[in-house]
Order: C-alpha cells, then sequence, then structure tokens
C-alpha cells in the first residue's frame, strides 16, 4: 500500500517557500535534468549498446521525460522510470554493444534514478521510502545475479547511492516539518497568551465594577427598607413596591457575588480596600515621583453648578450622592487604572523621563493624558528592554467598557503619549460592545523609549492641598510637582 498510494498532498516541492525563486526551484531543476538525459540516454542506448533505435527512443522518452512529474507527483514519476529501468536492462542484455558496458544500470540511468530519489525523499513518508530502496535492492540484485558475467558493479553502487540520497532527503524534510510545527505552535502560543491576558484584564476590570456597582445596589436596598420609616402615611401598595424594590437589589447582590466567585482564581483574594478615583491620583503621582521618575499632575475639572441644589434633593445623603453631575464611579476607575498603568511603563521602560499627567473634562468626557520624555541617561538599560503588551490591553479594555476610546504611542523625541478620552456618563450600551479581535492592542510596551534608569535619588514633592467632598468641584486646578535630586 506504501507504494500505491502516494502523499495526501500533491503540492510542489517548496511550495510553501517565501521567496517566488525558491518555489520555481525544482521545476527548474527536474527540467535542466530531464532536457539534458533524454537525448543523452538515447544517445548512450542506441550507440554505445548499439539498441534498436525506435525502442531506445521508447526507453529514454520513459526514463527521463517523467522527471518533470516528481515535482509534484514523485511515486507515480517512480513507478514509470523504475519500470523503464527495468525493461532497459532486460533489452541490454541482447543488445551487441553490451560488452564492457556498465550493466544493468547505464550512467544516465543512475543520475535520472538518483534524482527521482530526491523528489521522493522530500515529499513521501518514511515507509514509503523503505518500499522503494527495498524494490530497488531486490531488483539490483537478481539482475546481477542473471548474468553475473556482465554486472559491472553499477547495481551495488545504485543501492548504496539511492540509500544516501533517500536518506538524508527524509532527515532535510523531518527537520523542515520539524521547523514549520514549531513556528505554528509559537504563533498559537502568542495567541493563546494574548486571550489569556485579555481575559484575565476583564475578569480584574470585572471584579473591580462590582464593588461600585455594589454600592450603588446597597444604597437602592437601604433606601427601600427605609422608605416606610421615613415618610409618613405611606400607601400599601407603596409599602408593598418598596419591599419588593429591595428584595429584588438584594437578589442581584447576590447574584452579583456568585459571578465574582467564578470570575475570582483560587489565589485571588478579594480586596477590602474601596477601589481607587480620580482623589487618589494625587497618591499615584508622589509614589512615582519617589521611585524617581519626575512627574507633574494636573486635573481640571468643571465647576459643580448646581451645588446647593444638588445637596438640597432628597431627605438622606445618600439621595443627594446619587444624584451629583460628576463622573460616574466606573469612569474615575478607569481613568485611575490607565494612569496607573501608564506611569508604571514609564519606571519600566524610561526611568527618570520627565512625565506629564493631566486630567480635564472637556465637552462632557474625561480627557486623561500620560506624556513621558526620553530618560535622561540613554547609555544605561531601561528596567525592561521589551514588554508583553498587557499593560496597553487592559487600557483599551477600560476605555471600551465606557465607551471612550484610547490613543498610545511613540514620541518623535523618544517619549511616549497615552491619551484616553472617557464620557462622563456612560451609555449603557458601552458595556454590551464586545471587540472584533481578541488581541487588539497587544502592541509591546517597549515602544516605550528605550532609555536608560538614573541614579536612585531621592525625591521631593510639592503640591497644593486636596479639598475631599462628595463631589470633586469648583474650577480648581490640582498640581503636584515632583523632581530627582541627588
Amino acid at each position: 500500500m506504501a507504494l500505491i498510494v502516494p502523499a495526501a498532498s500533491d503540492e510542489p516541492l517548496l511550495a510553501h517557500a517565501s521567496s517566488r525563486a525558491v518555489r520555481l526551484l525544482p521545476y527548474a531543476v527536474t527540467f535542466v535534468f530531464a532536457v539534458s538525459l533524454l537525448p543523452s540516454s538515447i544517445q548512450v542506448l542506441a550507440h554505445d549498446y548499439r539498441l534498436h533505435g525506435g525502442l531506445a527512443g521508447a526507453l529514454g522518452v520513459a526514463q527521463a521525460a517523467p522527471l518533470l512529474l516528481a515535482v509534484t507527483r514523485p511515486l507515480p514519476a517512480w513507478w514509470i522510470i523504475f519500470t523503464a529501468d527495468l525493461l532497459g536492462a532486460l533489452a541490454l542484455l541482447t543488445a551487441d554493444g553490451n560488452a564492457g558496458r556498465p550493466w544493468p544500470w547505464p550512467p544516465t540511468v543512475i543520475v535520472g534514478y538518483l534524482v527521482l530519489c530526491l523528489a521522493l525523499a522530500l515529499r513521501e513518508s518514511r515507509r514509503t521510502l523503505l518500499s522503494v530502496w527495498l524494490l530497488t535492492v531486490v531488483a539490483s540484485l537478481t539482475l546481477g545475479q542473471l548474468a553475473p558475467e556482465r554486472s559491472e558493479g553499477t547495481n551495488v553502487l545504485l543501492i548504496v547511492l539511492s540509500g544516501v540520497v533517500l536518506l538524508l532527503g527524509a532527515a532535510l524534510r523531518e527537520r523542515a516539518e520539524a521547523q514549520r510545527r514549531l513556528a505554528e505552535q509559537e504563533t498559537i502560543s502568542e495567541a493563546e497568551r494574548a486571550q489569556r491576558t485579555l481575559l484575565e484584564e476583564r475578569a480584574r476590570i470585572a471584579r473591580e465594577l462590582h464593588d461600585v456597582v455594589a454600592h450603588h445596589m446597597s444604597v437602592i436596598t437601604v433606601q427601600a427598607d427605609s422608605a416606610p420609616y421615613r415618610i409618613d402615611q405611606l400607601p400599601p401598595q407603596a409599602r408593598e413596591e418598596f419591599g419588593s424594590i429591595a428584595a429584588t437589589a438584594r437578589e442581584s447582590l447576590s447574584e452579583m457575588r456568585r459571578l465574582l466567585g467564578v470570575l475570582r482564581s483560587e489565589k485571588t483574594r478579594g480586596e477590602r480596600a474601596p477601589q481607587p478615583g480620580l482623589d487618589r491620583l494625587e497618591q499615584l503621582v508622589e509614589a512615582t515621583v519617589r521611585a524617581g521618575v519626575p512627574a507633574e499632575l494636573s486635573i481640571t475639572l468643571p465647576e459643580d453648578e448646581d451645588e446647593d441644589e444638588d445637596e438640597g434633593k432628597g431627605e438622606d445623603g445618600a439621595a443627594g450622592e446619587a444624584s451629583g453631575s460628576g463622573p460616574a464611579p466606573s469612569v474615575t476607575l478607569s481613568a485611575y487604572r490607565i494612569v496607573q498603568e501608564a506611569l508604571a511603563n514609564v519606571v519600566r521602560h524610561a526611568p527618570g523621563a520627565r512625565t506629564r499627567v493631566s486630567v480635564t473634562a472637556p465637552d462632557g468626557f474625561l480627557s486623561v493624558l500620560v506624556v513621558n520624555g526620553p530618560s535622561p541617561e540613554p547609555e544605561a538599560a531601561p528596567l525592561e528592554t521589551s514588554g508583553t503588551g498587557h499593560g496597553l490591553v487592559g487600557m483599551r479594555e477600560r476605555v471600551r467598557l465606557v465607551g471612550g476610546s484610547l490613543e498610545a504611542g511613540p514620541l518623535p523625541d523618544g517619549g511616549f503619549r497615552v491619551a484616553a478620552r472617557l464620557p462622563l456618563d456612560p451609555p449603557p450600551a458601552a458595556l454590551d460592545d464586545e471587540p472584533h479581535g481578541t488581541a487588539e492592542g497587544a502592541e509591546a510596551e517597549g515602544t516605550h523609549s528605550q532609555t536608560t534608569h538614573s541614579q536612585t535619588t531621592h525625591s521631593q514633592v510639592t503640591h497644593s492641598q486636596v479639598t475631599h467632598s462628595k463631589k470633586i468641584r469648583s474650577k480648581k486646578t490640582k498640581k503636584t510637582k515632583g523632581s530627582a535630586t541627588e
């Protein structure tokens, strides 16, 4: 069966080569050998061995022309040439001019057969190649026994040379296949890593948003449960409605906790600290300055025009908080995480580079801009020379979550720029959008300037006092500056 069923693929040899010249090389080689051996075979058989002209021509064509088929179907070509070689050896027994000539295999037969063996070795399986070589051995030894006095040793020569060619060709083919499989596996592994990174980042975002949503659901539950006690002469139907609202809110909280349990890994422990927002950016920048990166923070948010009116709405503080016009908690959390990852990239890839962080709210959007320059000492090595791209994946996922946009890329001077635009009140549809790619945004973080780490220095932080309140209000600009001093 190994000699009957050819390889499943009939693609030409070297069909997957990147260069067109390499892909055409098998056709050129077989054409040269076929064109050269065809007249040579006929000449040797007719003139040297004095075989009949018609028979010599037929044998020459059958022994040389099928080499053109060896590029795509070497096994059928082998059957034709092998049969023609056997018939030619038998015909030479009756020829008048074979005395002192190589027999059973003339030189032209040996050359053509070795070219064919190479084509077989680059295409067929080990089993097929072993069968071909065994048939070659049997045919050569059998012919040598038919007329031992005429054998010139070419039968043994063909056995040895064909075995060497088949072995070397098979080794080359298997090595190429191993390299191809390794390259495919590396590609698959890289895609799996990108997908796993994306899923891990989404799970992390979901865990963080759980705290944001749970806060609002808890407020709803408290308000619904306390409404019958806070509002006098509440109708029974209203009491039942408030009770149903509280029960539904508690059930939703339970479902979210179950979902969060699925998203958490076994080693993940729940965070008990509140999720950070814009009020924590100053602490983040201060920590970055202490790490040796001179950073400046500027936060400019619009004035809450209806401050007093909003605070007067509702009978409890929770109602007043719910009616605030500041950025949504999911937006402030996303902004904080984007700045956090951008500053972490500066520390890793451009230590000591001067960095500017700007947060503004133009036209109903929260604009986050993090720009760093080149590191002051290019001759030294950065903390990391290449990145995994996980940080940019997280940034893009957080921006997509709230329906915003993100731009990140290197600057001409060797620095890096990250600009995010987030809606203050994200539409609900933004949470349902799914990205079309799994590894979008997995650019290497190494596009940060490949700069050096400056000497470890102490940092002094100068910043204005922070006004803490329920909402960030007034047209106030807060700046935090730091510089690394020796």
